[in-house]
């Protein structure tokens, strides 16, 4: 294997592992055949982190998930998280999260949750890597009430890649941690009167209630939407993890050839944003957009 293909498989047996009784970074190191000094300098060099760090942000992250979808007592969640009291267990997770587990669970807020994309997605997408096949899209009208925008915006960005070197990518973490989100996070392609003077109109960001009154995050801006449908259009689920970019390109492909006029809808990008929800293996590609009935 490469350097980064020791990367992608490190983190692939910790995402498999990590629950286990006996997990630890000796068993990751012994696994793959690596030394800690090693995967440190391998990690560092794609994921900008070492080993520890991503163990920990990963660790912490699922805690945080379990805290709030179990009634786990803290302590149990912090054993179960490979932390060894209450004490460390409350450290850790408020010096990542700026908040204690206690005060999360009793009114959870927007978190950076880590995500752990596999390191070689980002070249993947650099690449543009093609479908042989096509696969076969669907198109699925879900209705929106009046409700609000959660988002982040960017200066210069013109789509994921240079979003991501822009804005980082906690974005995607900390908004998949809203509970009260509509969907999960998505790319945005914002529609003009949220557009401001210096920011291009690509973002990030999740639907909310109408009623959502938390605070937010730095950074973040919140907006009122008016009702509408969004036309999902969304990809046959997939095998290998590493296709998500081909079949984001396929089901962008399908939304380019779609005739909305036929099924009684017109494009209403002027009053919502376009939603790209990326690809999951289970679920396929997804991408939303805004219309309205004609």
């Amino acid at each position: 294997m490469n350097d980064l293909e020791i990367v992608v498989a490190t983190q692939e047996y910790i995402k498999q592992h990590h629950t286990d009784a006996y997990f630890s970074i000796e068993t990751i190191c012994n696994a793959i055949g690596y030394s800690r000094r090693q995967l440190d300098r391998l990690f560092h060099k794609f994921l900008q982190i070492t080993l520890y760090e991503y163990v920990n942000a990963v660790v912490l992250s699922k805690s945080a998930e379990k805290l709030i979808s179990t009634d786990d007592n803290v302590l149990d969640v912090a054993l179960d998280s490979h932390f060894t009291s209450h004490e460390g267990y409350t450290r850790s997770f408020a010096k990542r999260f700026s908040v204690t587990p206690d005060e999360y669970r009793k009114s959870p807020i927007a978190i950076p949750l880590y995500i752990g994309h596999p390191a070689n997605h980002y070249h993947i997408l650099k690449e543009g890597r093609e479908m042989e096949s096509t696969s076969i899209c669907t198109v699925i009208p879900m209705d929106r009430p009046k409700r609000k925008l959660i988002y982040l915006p960017s200066k210069s960005a013109t789509g994921y890649l240079s979003y991501c070197e822009e804005a980082g990518c906690d974005w995607e973490g900390l908004q998949n941690s809203i509970p009260e989100k509509f969907d999960t996070a998505a790319i945005l392609e914002l529609p003009e009167f949220l557009q401001e003077v210096g920011y291009s109109n690509i973002a990030s960001g999740v639907e909310v209630p109408l009623d959502y009154s938390k605070p937010l995050p730095d950074g973040y801006k919140i907006a009122e939407l008016p009702e509408c449908t969004l036309l999902y259009f969304q990809s046959e689920p997939y095998e290998n993890p590493d296709d998500f970019g081909a079949y984001i390109g396929q089901v962008y492909k399908a939304l380019e050839n779609y005739n909305f006029e036929r099924y009684g809808y017109k494009p209403a990008d002027n009053i919502a944003p376009t939603f790209n929800f990326g690809a999951q293996t289970d679920v396929g590609a997804r991408i939303a957009v805004p219309v309205i009935k004609i």
